[in-house]
């Protein structure tokens, strides 16, 4: 980020720079007549964007409206257009022309269960939009060069001017073997990388619970649920870390495999947002898996 212009200050979630006026910041729509909210972990609590907030982007902007299922209703204006899966469509103004937009690594991402193709919307006229699910909508400014790695399945919409691309999360195990063997993604399969180019992006994200952040050190670690990662600064290295409990008797550490841990550490520096809402991995036994590091305990 560059310097902060004189007068102006700096969100404490997005990081953008702004005037110190409004309840809002105008970049991510986060509350700032708020008390900051720090855990005693170091975890900072993302407060949910406030009803009827707005966010500037260009000439355009976005109010998000709703506390329990928001929207976000868009007024598109000038050279500012959004793309987005179809079923995020909750209404639209004639003016909006709509059309599709191919998304990079196609046969992959059908695999993993996404659309090939992403509706665009270009205005001028207003469009509205919704992850169809209560929690709340987290948004992004991505400034010039910043790419953003995100889970998949959690992306709402982006400006026309950040690139999307994916990739292998590379974190996977194994249960079973032979014809019972069952690949398991704690992660995902593929994870979304959204960058911004010569202009600010922004991209609006998906949080089915309440949203943490924290600030990881240069080699600083944390071990999280790994269905409960949102998104992380692509500086932020990942993988496996599994816990078994130290046999007792006749009872190894290995059988016991029902009592085990299947954690995601993760390695500084930069930021990383994990969800209050997270998928439980599988208590079968593990016979295989990508990198990880293994404690007893």
């Amino acid at each position: 980020m560059s310097a902060v212009p004189e007068g102006y200050t700096v969100c404490r979630y997005c990081r953008m720079p702004h005037p110190p006026a409004g309840p809002s910041c105008p970049s991510c729509g986060a509350a700032l007549d708020i008390r900051q909210v720090v855990t005693r972990s170091g975890w900072i609590e993302q407060p949910p964007i406030k009803d009827l907030a707005r966010i500037q982007f260009g000439q355009s902007r976005v109010q998000i409206e709703g506390k329990y299922v928001p929207v976000a209703d868009f007024t598109l204006m000038g050279p500012e257009w959004i793309y987005f899966a179809h079923h995020a469509l909750l209404w639209t103004e004639p003016g909006i022309q709509l059309g599709n937009t191919s998304l990079s690594g196609g046969w992959n991402r059908m695999l993993s269960g996404l659309p090939l193709i992403m509706v665009e919307a270009r205005g001028p006229g207003r469009v509205a939009l919704s992850g169809d699910r209560p929690g709340e909508l987290i948004a992004l400014p991505l400034m010039p060069g910043r790419t953003m790695w995100t889970r998949e399945h959690r992306f709402l919409t982006a400006t026309g001017n950040v690139t999307y691309t994916w990739q292998p999360t590379g974190v996977w195990y194994d249960t079973g073997s032979g014809d019972d063997r069952e690949t398991h993604y704690p992660l995902g399969q593929f994870g979304d990388l959204f960058s911004a180019q010569q202009s600010p992006g922004l991209l609006l994200l998906h949080s089915p619970g309440n949203t943490f952040l924290r600030d990881l050190a240069p080699g600083e670690t944390i071990l999280v649920q790994p269905g409960a990662l949102l998104y992380r600064d692509v500086s932020v290295q990942m993988h496996l870390h599994l816990e078994y409990p130290r046999g007792a008797g006749a009872v190894s550490w290995r059988s016991s495999f029902s009592q085990r841990n299947v954690w995601l550490r993760l390695i500084g520096p930069g930021r990383v947002a994990v969800s209050s809402v997270f998928h439980h991995t599988s208590a079968e036994r593990i016979t295989r898996n990508s990198g990880a590091t293994v404690q007893r305990w």
